[in-house]
C-alpha cells in the first residue's frame, strides 16, 4: 500500500482540472437558466442539485454519495426483469 500524497500537493495536480469541470458545469447550469421554460421540477435537476450539496459537504466519502445519487436503486427481482426468453 503507497502512502497518501500530501493535500496540497493533490491540489496542485488537480486544481487545473476541477477548475475546468466546475466550469462547464457553471456554463452547463447557465445555459438551463437561459433556456426557455423551467426544469426545476424535473428530477435530473433536482438530483443536480443535490449533487452539488454533497459536493460542498465535508467527508472522505462524497464521490461515493454522489455515485448513490444517480445510481438506481436495487431490485431484488431483477433477473426477471432481464430474462432471456426460452429457446426451443
Amino acid at each position: 500500500m503507497s502512502n497518501p500524497l500530501e493535500a496540497s500537493e493533490v491540489l496542485y495536480r488537480e486544481f487545473p482540472e476541477i477548475r475546468a469541470w466546475l466550469l462547464q458545469i457553471g456554463a452547463a447550469l447557465d445555459r438551463m437558466e437561459r433556456g426557455i421554460g423551467s426544469v426545476a421540477d424535473d428530477p435530473r435537476r433536482q438530483s443536480i442539485d443535490e449533487a452539488l450539496r454533497l459536493l460542498l459537504a465535508s467527508g472522505a466519502d462524497r464521490a461515493e454519495q454522489i455515485q448513490l445519487l444517480f445510481s438506481l436503486r436495487y431490485d431484488p427481482n431483477w433477473k426477471q426483469e432481464f430474462a432471456l426468453p426460452a429457446r426451443h
